[in-house]
C-alpha cells in the first residue's frame, strides 16, 4: 500500500503544535502527525503528517501559510519493511563493559561482556546513537569506580536500555518511564526478553510526574537521555528529587548545547563530575551537592 508523507519546518514549538493539530481537520485525514524540535540551534521544529491516500496539496499550502511554515514537502513513502529493514543494518554495539546485540545476532556475544538484547522496534535506544552510547559507558565508569546506587531511575527510558544495563550492574529495582505509550511497552518487552522482570518497572509518566515515581524519591542515581530543552525543563525537578551527593547521566545533547545544559543544572545544584563528547553529542554525568 503506497504511503505518503508530508513535512515542513515552522519556528517554534507552540506554531509547530498548532500546524500538526490543524491537519489532524484536512481531507484525507492524517493517519498520524509528529512534531520534532530539530537539534540544531535554529529553534525551528519539524511537522509530518502521513497519509494512506494522497493528500490535498493545496490545502497543506494554505495551513503551512496560515502557520508561518515552509511549504510543505509532499512524497510517496515505499512500501518498506523497516523493522526487518533495521534489523538487516543494525550490528552490535559494545560500550564499556555492555555488548548491545539484536536477536538476530545473539551468535555473536563475546565472553566476559553484559549482552542486552534490544530489537528494532518503534523507540529510541539501540545502543547505536553515541547519547545511548555515551551513557552506557558512563555508567560502566562509575561502577567500575565503586559507585553503589540504591534507588535508581531512567526519565524519557525509550527501550529501557540504560534502565536495564543498570540493573545488571547493581543489585537495584530501577524506574523506567516514558512520556509515549509505545515505548513502555517497548520496554517492558525488552525487560522480559532480558530475564529483569521485576528488577526494571516501566511507567508511562512525563518526567517525574507519576506517583510511584515521587515515592520512591530522593534517587542516588537518574538517568535522562533526552534532549536539551526537556533536560532543562527539568532541572528544578531533578534538584528536588536527586539525593545529596546523587549522580545524573544526562544526553541527548549536541556538543554546542551542553555548556547551556550544565549551566542550568549548576544553578540547580549540580557540579559537573565527566562531560564526554561523540561525535556531535555530549554525555554528562554531573552530581548533586550537598
Amino acid at each position: 500500500m503506497t504511503t505518503y508523507s508530508a513535512l515542513t519546518h515552522v519556528p517554534g514549538r507552540e506554531a509547530a503544535e498548532a500546524l500538526a493539530e490543524a491537519c489532524e481537520d484536512l481531507e484525507p485525514e492524517p493517519v498520524g502527525t509528529g512534531v520534532f524540535e530539530i537539534e540544531d540551534g535554529s529553534g525551528r521544529w519539524e511537522v509530518g503528517a502521513y497519509f494512506t491516500e494522497a493528500p490535498d496539496e493545496i490545502a497543506l499550502a494554505l495551513l503551512a501559510a496560515a502557520h508561518g511554515a515552509n511549504p510543505f514537502a509532499i512524497s510517496e513513502v515505499p512500501d518498506v519493511d523497516w523493522v526487518a529493514h533495521v534489523k538487516r543494518e543494525l550490528t552490535p554495539v559494545r560500550a564499556g563493559r555492555f555488548y548491545v546485540h539484536g536477536s538476530h545476532d545473539a551468535d555473536t556475544i563475546p565472553e566476559g561482556v553484559e549482552a542486552l538484547c534490544i530489537e528494532a522496534a518503534m523507540a529510541f535506544g539501540t545502543g547505536h546513537h553515541n547519547t545511548t552510547k555515551g551513557c552506557l559507558e558512563a555508567l560502566d565508569r562509575l561502577a567500575t569506580q565503586g559507585f553503589q546506587p540504591g534507588r535508581v531511575v531512567d526519565i524519557g527510558c525509550g527501550t529501557a536500555v540504560l534502565a536495564m544495563a543498570s540493573a545488571r550492574l547493581w543489585p537495584v529495582t530501577v524506574l523506567a518511564s516514558d512520556i509515549d505509550a509505545v515505548a513502555v511497552d517497548t520496554a517492558a518487552a525488552n525487560v522480559i526478553a532480558n530475564g529483569l522482570d521485576g528488577r526494571v518497572i516501566c511507567i508511562e509518566a512525563a518526567g517525574f510526574g507519576h506517583a510511584m515515581l515521587e515515592d520512591n524519591a530522593p534517587y542516588d542515581l537518574v538517568l535522562a537521555n533526552i534532549l536539551k530543552q526537556p533536560l532543562i525543563d527539568l532541572a528544578p525537578q531533578m534538584a528536588a528529587m536527586v539525593a545529596p551527593g546523587g549522580r545524573i547521566i544526562l544526553s541527548g545533547i549536541l556538543t554546542k548545547q551542553a555548556e547551556e545544559v550544565i549551566a542550568v543544572y549548576r544553578e540547580a545544584g549540580f557540579a559537573l563530575d565527566r562531560r564526554d563528547d561523540l561525535a556531535d553529542w555530549s554525555a554528562l554525568v554531573m552530581e548533586r551537592r550537598a
